[in-house]
């Protein structure tokens, strides 16, 4: 299996980067998944070219294949102004739409105190469910103060465990496919209404209207009480 990491992280060292790598061992060892990374920070120009050419340069091009191949994603991107960085959500707006449809994706992100936590859940998730992604339950948010703390190992134990088990999972699923002839559904029978009667031609008076002739309302009563 294939799992990529694509990491928003724009400085080296880059703790976005360093989340990415501890998901993604996490992750190798319970699934034995090649691992490649994707360092946005070097496909900037030429996600900026994408938008404005409508094509993607080699090494863009390059990354957007591994992604839509990849059978699990890890995602991690700074916080920022209490969203996901502009480079990160530039990467996604150039990918083929249908790329993650289905596809496991484990989201993370970084910031610099425990009050962007949430970040994952208002701005992240809704992304990759639109994208109709399956996104892992468990989200890894790292602040500053939560590296070599307790919590974070552990966060990011569940996470990579999930996102292995739906890997795991969505692989055997493709191995275990068979094509079964579906028995075509039995016809139901569709109630036929019964005819209603008329008053009898001599009886019926005719109104002319909005080009129509129509029987009165009050004839069509009359009809159905002398039954």
């Amino acid at each position: 299996m294939k799992l990529v990491v694509v990491s928003a992280g724009l400085s080296v060292p880059s703790s976005t980067r360093l989340l990415g790598d501890r998901l993604a061992n996490a992750t190798a060892e319970r699934t034995s998944a090649d691992v490649q990374v994707v360092e946005l920070r070097d496909l900037a120009v030429e996600i900026a070219h994408n938008f404005t050419t409508g094509f993607p340069g080699p090494a863009l091009g390059a990354a957007l294949e591994a992604v839509a191949s990849a059978d699990g994603l890890i995602v991690v991107t700074p916080v920022f102004s209490a969203s996901y960085s502009g480079l990160f959500k530039s990467f996604f707006d150039v990918l083929d739409p249908e790329a993650l449809a289905g596809k496991p994706v484990l989201i993370g992100a970084t910031g610099g105190s425990a009050r962007h936590s949430l970040v994952l859940e208002h701005a992240l998730r809704p992304l990759f469910a639109y994208l109709r992604a399956v996104v892992v339950p468990t989200g890894v948010y790292a602040a500053s103060e939560d590296w070599g703390a307790e919590g974070l190992v552990e966060r990011i134990s569940r996470a990579a465990g999930e996102l292995a088990g739906l890997m795991s999972g969505l692989a055997a699923g493709r191995g275990a496919v068979t094509v079964s002839a579906t028995p075509a559904p039995e016809s139901v029978p569709v109630p036929v209404p019964a005819p209603v009667s008329l008053p009898a031609q001599g009886a019926v008076e005719l109104v002319r209207g909005g080009g129509f002739e129509v029987v009165p309302f009050e004839q069509q009563l009359a009809a159905l009480r002398s039954e």
